[in-house]
């Protein structure tokens, strides 16, 4: 395994040098570049690298990691469905990001692939990948959605056509906020304890879901990033950001997994808006941009029928 983990890491942090060099060309300001490292008697071990984007111009606050750690003992989150190596210790790695744009008109968006390797005394090594992406529009754009799902759909058709069903249908359900009874926002793929390819061909298809972020996103981002918008479309985008907020912390498995295995907070936490707000009561006006997103966009629909 030691070979395989060597490219696993060598993909992961190029693709953190890919994404950020892109965004950063985009928006003309650099990444700040925050490398660390466990230290050795904390019970989780490894090391990373945070880069994060923060007052740029086409960003408001946008976050790509690379974390490579082990531990001795997996979290409750990684063994819900594997009983058999609970107690066990493990590899994980991966890259997550999350773009918070300046502009209410540009989606954030949300992406994370990642590898973890599970070893116990007496049974067989255990691997699995996740990840996906989602968009989250605050002011919805139809052909934005078709352009996104259609990306993640030609990018998972290369590997079994029926991927993609699948994958968005996983995505619609865990992207859910139960106590607002809607979803955070137009879904995209999401896949967890994936190995059924094989570790090969496995290990391709999240590649592929990794390097198909950009072709999803930026042309999103560049046909809206100059948007006129007024102070009461950027209030409303802060409103939407405190959804995404209340996501992140109580249901997001990637947030307990990291905060449970005793991960560094700051490179974990860095998904969370710069700004956000929460009103009591808010109602839009019927059939307005705002009513809009909530009664159409977020609502369960094939974007590509």
């Amino acid at each position: 395994m030691a070979i395989q983990i060597s490219i696993l890491k060598g993909f992961f942090w190029d693709l953190q040098d890919h994404i950020t060099q892109t965004v950063a060309q985009f928006d003309g300001k650099s990444f700040l570049n925050d490398e660390w490292a466990k230290p050795k008697d904390s019970p989780l071990q490894g090391y990373g690298r945070s880069m994060i984007l923060e007052n740029g111009h086409f960003l408001e606050r946008g976050g790509v990691a690379f974390s490579h750690v082990s531990g001795n003992k997996l979290p409750p989150s990684a063994t819900a469905q594997r009983p058999e190596i609970a107690g066990g210790s493990f590899e994980a790695m991966g890259v997550s990001l999350v773009f918070h744009p300046r502009n209410p008109k540009v989606p954030t968006v949300h992406m994370n692939v990642r590898c973890i390797v599970a070893m116990k005394d007496g049974v067989e090594p255990v691997w699995w990948f996740g990840g996906g992406m989602d968009l989250t529009p605050f002011y919805g754009d139809q052909a934005d959605c078709v352009h996104f799902h259609q990306t993640c759909k030609q990018t998972l058709d290369a590997f079994n056509p029926d991927f993609y069903p699948i994958f968005k249908k996983n995505c619609d359900e865990y992207f859910y906020l139960p106590h607002r009874q809607e979803p955070r926002g137009i879904g995209g793929i999401f896949f967890d304890d994936f190995n059924e390819l094989g570790f090969d061909k496995s290990f391709a298809m999240t590649q592929a879901v990794g390097k198909s972020l950009l072709d999803a996103y930026m042309p999103i981002a560049q046909k809206h990033y100059q948007d006129p918008y007024t102070p009461e479309e950027k209030e409303f985008q802060e409103y939407r950001r405190g959804r995404y907020a209340e996501f992140n912390l109580v249901y997001d498995r990637g947030t307990h997994f990291g905060l449970q295995s005793g991960g560094r907070a700051e490179s974990i936490l860095m998904s969370m808006p710069p700004l956000a707000r929460w009103q009591y009561q808010r109602t839009p006006k019927p059939a307005s941009p705002e009513h809009l997103l909530t009664s159409f966009f977020l609502q369960p629909r094939d974007w590509l029928a």
